[in-house]
């Protein structure tokens, strides 16, 4: 029996633990290691190459989101299944748009965890309760973002795309209530592209303006209150 390495990353050691008993208690699966961060995650996954990496979303320095799309950026070998409490059809988008295999609520079953772990493990995707390949994902996803698309969505940029690097790190700005003139000396760039990145990422949001993109990062754990006043 082929055995299956996993890496558990999330800031919350009796979760951890939790998990990491479930896992143990399986023949073909072991954990590697354990992460609290999200640029602790990455290197591990680096470092370890796990077979499949359990990642919370709402984590210190980087958060899930950010670190699976860094992973799908760099083309490592793990298969990313996301965990959160902030369970939505928009967060789900988000998620597999940034290169997750799996997306799961923090409440899921033991059972079905487990389940999830060999799917993604053997080349699968888990959208709920379906397990596709890399077509049906594709399908889903164009039905889901279709569903959700507003009229106001126009141009070029598709909604529920991964924000960058630098759209997130100004969103953080956001959050804590800096302006765009601030943002741009923080930074270091034109305020006319802080109101570019700020357009992009209004579009990738599906929101209407600066107040609902900072609200839905922090209701999704994209930000926490605490990075929120430094």
């Amino acid at each position: 029996m082929e055995t299956i390495g996993i890496l558990i990353v999330d800031d919350h050691p009796l979760f951890r633990e939790g998990v990491r008993n479930v896992l143990d208690a399986e023949e073909d699966l072991q954990v590697l290691a354990e992460a609290t961060s999200g640029d602790q995650a990455l290197q591990m996954v680096r470092d370890l190459k796990p077979r499949v990496s359990l990642i919370d979303v709402n984590l210190p320095t980087m958060n899930g989101i950010q670190v699976t799309r860094q992973i799908a950026a760099e083309r490592l070998n793990t298969a990313v299944v996301l965990l959160t409490a902030y369970d939505d059809l928009g967060q789900v988008l988000h998620a597999f748009r940034a290169g997750a295999s799996a997306y799961c609520s923090k409440d899921v079953h033991a059972g079905k965890l487990v389940d999830v772990i060999r799917h993604v493990a053997r080349g699968y995707f888990v959208v709920g309760d379906q397990v596709v390949d890399s077509a049906g994902l594709e399908a889903w996803l164009a039905q889901g973002t279709e569903s959700f698309r507003r009229p106001h969505l126009e141009g070029e940029v598709e909604a529920y795309t991964p924000l960058s690097p630098r759209e997130m790190e100004i969103l953080q700005f956001v959050t804590r209530g800096l302006s765009n003139k601030e943002i741009a000396s923080r930074l270091g760039i034109s305020h006319q592209t802080v109101k570019n990145h700020m357009t992009a990422i209004l579009h990738k949001l599906d929101v209407e303006d600066r107040t609902q993109a900072a609200v839905y990062a922090l209701r999704h754990g994209w930000v926490r209150l605490q990075d929120t006043r430094k």
